[in-house]
């Protein structure tokens, strides 16, 4: 038999989702409170088990147990034995805990090179008209060897494109003046929101994710989200760049006996809110296209109806917990999930999914075949690391011993378009003019704008430390340039899947 994940017992046989189809998607929905979190813990430890790496976004926190040992109490050991699970005992997975801001785990940043143009449009809201500029600022930095690295990069090539917006008409097309100036003030919003966090070196290198331990245990990548959760626009994009950038740097895989890595994408309708049908069009070409790299995509959701049909329609595996029909949407909802299963005669679906317990959900999965089982009405089976939250005492002792320790905590801040666009001016400058005298070549646009004391207004390190221009450029310079040649040799052909192909 394959390597499976014992979800639980059903009625009439034990439900197992089978390693060889994990990457065919899957779905855990289902009211609050119903057990979804504990669902996703008992996947997440199975495959851990197998040797497969997971990423999961962890809103409440509650995630974070799951890298310490449970507790033999009575009440799990009794489902346990009901459920036929063997050698249950208490056991702990391997976690790494990341986190965006840097405070619950490690650091999780990206560049804006990276991020791309379609992917930052959205996630700063703008119009159609603004994002085709945004496009156009990409490609003229690309142009000219400009590295966009954090937002005061993207501030800098904003400002210059904006300030000689006539001169770039023939080679890049028209650009209005308040479509950069409504980006500008989007970035500021943006950075309000502690998004410079998330934006910056050392980047994120995806191989940090998918690693074992030295007993062959996948990885458990827990996200410390519920600070994130409440910048769901961040939040939301985050995890569709993360998804983006799967799909490009990973090989194919063909059929495989297990996936390289899982992924689960906690309170999914968030993904989907308010998006533009061609950034849904995108997600759903993504989920399509990634199971051929090895990735198992699993949305966790409170009702199936949260997800577009195109994406529904894609995810093999599902458990559905509770749901309550005490509105006409949530009939609606209850109506839908119970046709997406298959049939079963003993079961009257509609009516078992309003009146399941805690710790119950109805059960389809892959058979040996591919075929989707008929569903079951599942108890589910106990998790083997703790149910609930980590202290925080307990949390550091994690990332201290964390095999990424000590890698991404120290931003670093190196020559990029900020610096090349302040050098580049920097022989023109004057002396600091005295009060109400010229402001020089920063009032004509050439790069971002000084401070009160004459100085470039720059928000790392060359800021702190009270440098000139002059001085932070030639600093700058210094600190590892040849690191990311090879990186971004080929970043104008191919920035992502979602940013590739917003320019064809």
């Amino acid at each position: 038999m394959s390597a499976a994940i014992l979800i639980g017992k059903g009625d009439d046989t034990p439900q197992r989702l089978l390693a060889q189809y994990a990457n065919r998607h899957g779905l855990v929905a289902g009211a609050t409170g119903t057990g979804k979190t504990v669902t996703l813990q008992v996947l997440a430890e199975g495959f851990s088990q197998l040797g497969v790496p997971v990423f999961a976004a962890d809103i409440k926190g509650d995630l974070s147990g799951i890298a310490a040992a449970g507790e033999a109490k009575p009440k799990l050991l009794e489902r346990a034995a009901t459920i036929g699970v063997e050698n249950w005992a208490p056991a702990a997975s391997p976690t790494v805990f990341w986190d965006v801001f840097g405070t619950s785990g490690h650091p999780v940043r990206a560049t804006v090179s990276d991020m791309g143009p379609v992917l930052l449009a959205r996630l700063l809201d703008l119009s159609d008209v603004q994002e085709a500029v945004l496009s156009l600022v990409f490609r003229y930095a690309d142009d000219q060897g400009l590295l966009l690295l954090d937002l005061k990069d993207l501030r800098a090539v904003l400002q210059y494109v904006g300030s000689n917006a006539k001169s770039f008409g023939t080679d890049y097309g028209l650009v209005s003046p308040g479509s950069v100036g409504a980006i500008q003030r989007a970035l500021l919003q943006l950075e309000s929101d502690g998004a410079e966090h998330f934006f910056g070196e050392p980047a994120l290198d995806l191989a940090d994710f998918m690693r074992c331990d030295m007993t062959g245990r996948g990885i458990v990548n827990v996200l410390a989200a519920d600070v994130l959760y409440q910048k769901p626009r961040l939040y939301s994009t985050f995890l569709l760049w993360l998804l983006a950038e799967l799909f490009e740097r990973l090989p194919e895989a063909g059929d495989a006996d297990k996936p390289k890595l899982v992924f689960f994408f906690d309170e999914a309708h968030l993904l989907f809110k308010d998006a533009p049908k061609a950034l849904v069009e995108k997600v759903e070409q993504v989920v399509r296209l990634i199971r051929s790299k090895g990735v198992g995509v699993y949305f966790v959701t409170q009702n199936p109806l949260d997800l577009p049909d195109t994406v529904l329609g894609q995810l093999g595996n599902r458990v559905q917990h509770a749901l309550r029909a005490f509105t006409p949407r949530d009939q609606k909802a209850v109506k839908a999930a119970a046709e997406t299963f298959r049939p079963n005669p003993k079961l009257k679906v509609a009516e078992v999914i309003q009146s399941l317990g805690v710790g119950e959900a109805l059960v389809s999965t892959l058979d040996e075949k591919g075929v989707p089982t008929v569903v079951e009405k599942t108890l589910i089976a106990p998790p083997r690391s703790r149910i609930g939250p980590l202290t925080a005492d307990e949390r550091q002792q994690v990332r201290a011993r964390s095999p990424v320790a000590g890698r991404y905590e120290q931003a670093v801040d190196r020559e990029s378009a900020y610096e090349k666009l302040s050098a580049r001016a920097a022989p023109a400058q004057p002396a600091a003019p005295a009060a109400g005298g010229d402001a020089g070549w920063w009032d004509r646009g050439s790069a971002p704008a000084p401070t009160a004391g004459g100085r470039a207004t720059k928000s790392g390190t060359a800021a702190r430390r009270g440098d000139t221009v002059v001085e932070a450029a030639i600093k700058s310079a210094t600190r590892s340039a040849a690191s990311s040649i090879g990186r971004e040799v080929g970043r104008q052909l191919l920035r992502g899947l979602l940013g590739s192909l917003s320019r064809r």
